[in-house]
């Protein structure tokens, strides 16, 4: 990560900064992303392979995001639908709601049906980029040791017991986590009373695209087109019914047949699942943090447990690598938990809500439901709050590893920032975060950023290897400014008029962009040097004069 000899080393002679504990997608993409800053990093799984039975199906743009921040969106594409259709009907096949969010303010279509585990195998060839990033399967790690500098995790696999030490340890080891556990950590929150059934099967008899809710109060189901020609369906059991039952073949095809030819399906997978409604007490115990299911559980009806893990890697990821080279106080770890509970929680809410409506059993309530429902569709601003999916939950952080300075109820710092396509003097059109490189960006609308931060500013942005970049409308690209322009500095082109159109409704000129693009504070062009203090002084950067992250991906 850091490419010179005077990074600092760690003070325990470990054998990894980081050790992840869990190969899922949460802590895959955790390791590429810490792969990418160059943070020496062991994945441990108790698993002998990459999980392979039928799990989530839906992306979000703030994932596909996430990919692209970690050089393997390209890698994934293949395996998405994009702009997927989701629609709720009743047990008569009519629409009670339709999700299309036509928009991608953040470069991405906002739903996507993907195969999560060809996902997490892009994920986990990824890594073979990185030769300071190891992956090791069959080791089950069966206690934790504290010390003041370091974690060392006791582990059982092929080669017998054995010891393994990092400077922290990420828990994504799923919601019976044994890092959870270790740490004596609550994980409250309540469990479904059905189980589902979920079925994957090969050559699409159906082929509709789409994905299907059927609120029948008879056997409420799912039908879902996802790539490559795989059907999903998802059954909810019944109260006499047993997951013995749905190991049965008989049983499987008798909830299949009425629809489809039940006889002649090529059954990939199934598997029965129970929803669950968690959060973890912390999600940081000293050098101990946790992620993914590890930290939250929820209902899968929004598709936000695959989403919501992927959320927490991006958070997580660069924090560590921060903590880890010293260039921000350990205490940025504490951040973590502020910003991501408050989101994980009101997914949990939705997503339990959502199941709520679907699972009623009662005809009679279920009649009710589908009178309102079908009601509200004919009302075109409530329309629109559904087709649209405003009523998913953005993450906004409201304390954390933020800017406090001007801060107000209006403030857009703590909200991820948009994604247009944009020109460079290098790049005829590439999307922002291209533009930007993947680490902080101070971004100055119609102004030089050097010519408005002090000297302070300007040392610490250096120190954390933060990127300058002037915002112009595109026509103005190749204009150079008689008084010079730093050759730190680079320009920007709005293509189409997306970032204007921000900055015209912000008072804010001024914006410095985290990692996982996250507005870390905003200001107007005369309080910059002031807003990038702020940040400085909420991280414990002020007086930390190590180098700064290279993101070349070396090992350190």
């Amino acid at each position: 990560m850091v490419s010179d000899s005077s990074s600092p080393r760690p003070i325990a002679d470990v054998d990894a900064d980081v050790v992840i504990v869990g190969a899922g997608p949460t802590g895959l993409m955790s390791a590429n992303l810490l792969g990418s800053y160059g943070i020496r990093t062991i994945v441990l799984d108790a698993g002998t392979a990459l999980i392979d039975y039928p799990r989530g199906v839906g992306m979000d743009d703030e994932t596909l995001r996430t990919f692209q921040a970690a050089g393997l969106v390209d890698a994934v594409l293949p395996h998405t639908i994009p702009h997927q259709l989701l629609v709720f009907v009743d047990r008569k096949q009519r629409d009670l709601a339709r999700l299309a969010p036509p928009t991608a303010a953040f470069g991405w279509p906002r739903r996507n049906g993907f195969v999560q585990p060809l996902a997490d195998r892009v994920l986990y060839d990824g890594l073979a980029r990185f030769p300071h990033v190891d992956v090791r399967f069959g080791e089950t790690v069966t206690g934790f040791t504290s010390a003041p500098d370091h974690v060392a995790l006791a582990v059982s696999g092929a080669t017998g017991p054995h010891t393994v030490t990092a400077r922290y340890v990420l828990g994504a080891d799923g919601g019976r986590s044994v890092t959870r556990k270790s740490q004596g950590i609550s994980f409250t929150g309540s469990s479904s009373s059905e189980d589902w059934l979920v079925i994957d099967i090969d050559d699409d008899p159906l082929g509709r695209p789409g994905a299907y809710v059927c609120a029948d109060p008879r056997r409420p189901y799912v039908s879902i087109s996802i790539p490559h020609g795989i059907r999903r369906f998802e059954f909810m059991l019944l109260p006499d019914e047993t997951a013995a039952d749905a190991e049965r073949t008989e049983f499987v095809r008798a909830l299949l047949a009425p629809h489809v030819a039940a006889a002649e399906v090529n059954i990939i997978r199934h598997r029965v699942y129970t929803h669950h409604s968690r959060i973890a007490g912390a999600f940081r115990s000293g050098r101990v943090l946790l992620a993914g299911d590890a930290a939250h559980l929820m209902p899968v009806w929004q598709g936000q447990g695959y989403n919501s893990g992927i959320r927490d890697a991006f958070n997580v990821s660069w924090k560590l690598a921060m903590a880890v080279t010293g260039t921000a106080d350990d205490r940025i770890l504490d951040t973590y938990d502020l910003e991501r509970r408050e989101h994980a929680a009101a997914m949990i809410q939705l997503s339990r809500w959502v199941g709520n409506i679907v699972s009623i059993r009662s005809r009679v309530v279920a009649a009710a439901r589908d009178l309102f429902f079908r009601s509200i569709s004919h009302i075109p601003r409530m329309k629109t709050y559904i087709v649209t999916m405003r009523f998913k939950p953005m993450p906004r952080m409201r304390a954390g590893a933020l800017s406090s300075r001007g801060a107000t109820p209006t403030s857009p710092v703590g909200q991820l920032f948009i994604q247009p396509t944009v020109v460079t003097r290098d790049a005829a059109g590439a999307r922002l975060d291209d533009a930007l490189g993947p680490w902080f960006a101070l971004l100055a609308w119609n102004n030089d950023p050097a010519r408005l931060i002090d000297g302070d500013a300007r040392a610490f942005l250096d120190r954390i290897g933060a990127r300058l970049f002037a915002v112009r409308p595109a026509v103005q690209l190749g204009w150079d400014d008689a008084r010079g322009t730093d050759p730190a500095v680079e320009v920007i082109g709005d293509t189409d008029g997306s970032l204007k159109s921000w900055f015209d409704a912000h008072p804010e000129s001024v914006l410095l962009l985290r990692p996982d693009r996250i507005i870390a504070g905003a200001a107007p062009a005369h309080a910059a040097s002031a807003m990038v203090a702020s940040f400085a002084e909420a991280i414990g950067a002020r007086a930390v004069a190590s180098p700064a992250p290279s993101m070349s991906g070396e090992e350190r």
